[in-house]
């Protein structure tokens, strides 16, 4: 029951607000004493706060959720960075992937550090045969504005190789072909059960179909689909059906096909592992016979790409504080807060290549990064480095501890001065920090 309450909640949330839950690394699993650090801080941020009250609205979830996620963003890149207690100048001996041809396959690194003693030796040799394909059930095409389905009740079955559903949907006398079909692709989308059916129209844009695609690629041995349909044994499903044309496949799933240093092999999905150390994605087919290398990329490029996703996650925080300035939700202490960051390092990063601009990002200037890393003087520039990771990490746990702190509020009473006689109230903090917010708050 709990696994399904969660299901619910996840598709729920990620069909609102488009966030990137499905993306996660080593830095999103915590131990138990840091869970409880993280809870701790949230009581305790919610015990010093004054009461307020909050606008009701979908644009302050939103905003609270971005400053979320921008956040969680930045503590990763910054956990990425600090690993035993290192500075960013560890990162020569970081491993980082790279491939030949990316418009074939990109590749990240996802094992050890310690795991490759000899980086030459893990590299190898890829050629894509056949990328991995989804089944698509495209059916027949309707005149938009016309007719063709009598009024009445209609039902058919849609079975994958694990469930089995149903779906039921009414046709009024006066609902055109077009509304009927696009009846179709709103209730199958919004089933969640891993299908996207949208309409097509033809070369004249004076017919459309419903056209179902599978999130899944792949088939395993035996199997003959992803999902299959079936009107209901009465006749006017059937004849609804025979009008849609859906229940027949017009692009079957396939694994995809590919050369590991010469050697053939499939996997249901484009995108795997290669011994526990590389998730590879396949993106196109080779050139027969021209296969790309995945590798590792030199140490000072290793660095500048750390440098550059330090800096592009910190651009992503600024970039949401733009983009809510001056709107009814949000107050401009998000981008006061973040641009402060970086105020005080105009000078030191104007040495190393990175410039700070009008709008308060930053860009880097890569050559001129690389010679500062290259140089006698490298420990200056990464004792900078390691400042602004430092910097940017603490006001990340700030905003992910409290998101409402930059939502624009009304206070109502200030907690007592006297802070043995404040209470905790930590499903408040949860209703706010968890994003579960109260209608009448």
């Amino acid at each position: 029951m709990a696994g399904n309450v969660m299901s619910v909640a996840y598709n729920q949330l990620n069909a609102m607000y488009g966030v990137s839950l499905g993306t996660s690394n080593k830095y999103d699993s915590h131990k138990r004493s840091e869970l409880r650090l993280t809870c701790n801080n949230i009581i305790k941020s919610n015990k010093e706060s004054p009461l307020y009250k909050i606008k009701e609205g979908k644009g302050v979830r939103r905003f609270a959720i971005d400053i979320k996620e921008q956040a969680h963003a930045i503590q990763n890149v910054v956990a990425s960075l600090s690993e035993n207690g290192e500075g960013i100048e560890s990162a020569f001996d970081k491993k980082i992937a790279t491939t030949s041809d990316p418009d074939v396959v990109t590749a990240d690194y996802i094992g050890g550090d310690e795991d490759v003693p000899n980086p030459q030796a893990a590299d190898f040799r890829l050629e894509v045969q056949q990328l991995a394909t989804p089944q698509i059930n495209t059916g027949h095409f309707l005149r938009r504005a016309g007719h063709d389905f009598k009024p009445g009740t209609f039902s058919f079955d849609l079975n994958t190789n694990t469930t089995s559903y149903e779906f039921q949907f009414n046709v009024s006398e006066d609902n055109t072909n077009e509304e009927v079909l696009n009846k179709l692709r709103k209730l199958i989308n919004n089933a969640n059960i891993g299908l996207q059916a949208e309409l097509v129209s033809d070369a004249h844009g004076m017919s459309k179909a419903l056209q179902i695609e599978s999130r899944q690629t792949g088939l395993d041995e035996g199997e003959t689909y992803l999902f299959d349909i079936i009107p209901s044994r009465d006749k006017d499903s059937q004849e609804a059906m025979h009008q849609l044309g859906i229940d027949e496949i017009t692009s079957p799933a396939e694994n995809s096909s590919f050369l590991l240093n010469g050697t053939r092999h499939t996997s249901y999905s484009n995108t795997f592992t290669v011994n526990n150390m590389f998730a590879v994605t396949l993106n196109g087919v080779s050139q027969p016979g021209s296969p790309a290398t995945v590798g590792f990329k030199p140490s000072t490029d290793a660095v500048a790409d750390n440098i550059e996703t330090l800096v592009g996650a910190y651009n992503g925080i600024i970039d949401t504080a733009h983009r809510y300035a001056g709107r009814q939700e949000s107050s401009d202490k998000l981008l006061k807060d973040m641009s402060s960051i970086t105020r005080g390092f105009i000078q030191d990063f104007s040495r190393i290549g990175l410039n700070r601009e009008e709008d308060s990002s930053l860009s880097i200037d890569r050559s001129a990064l690389t010679s500062a890393i290259r140089s006698p003087d490298a420990a200056h520039a990464f004792a900078v480095l390691n400042r602004f990771r430092d910097a940017l990490g603490s006001k990340a746990s700030q905003a992910s501890i409290d998101p409402m702190n930059y939502v624009k509020k009304t206070l109502v009473t200030y907690k007592h001065p006297d802070p043995n006689r404040n209470f905790n109230t930590p499903y408040i903090s949860s209703m706010y920090s968890g994003m579960m917010m109260d209608r009448f708050c």
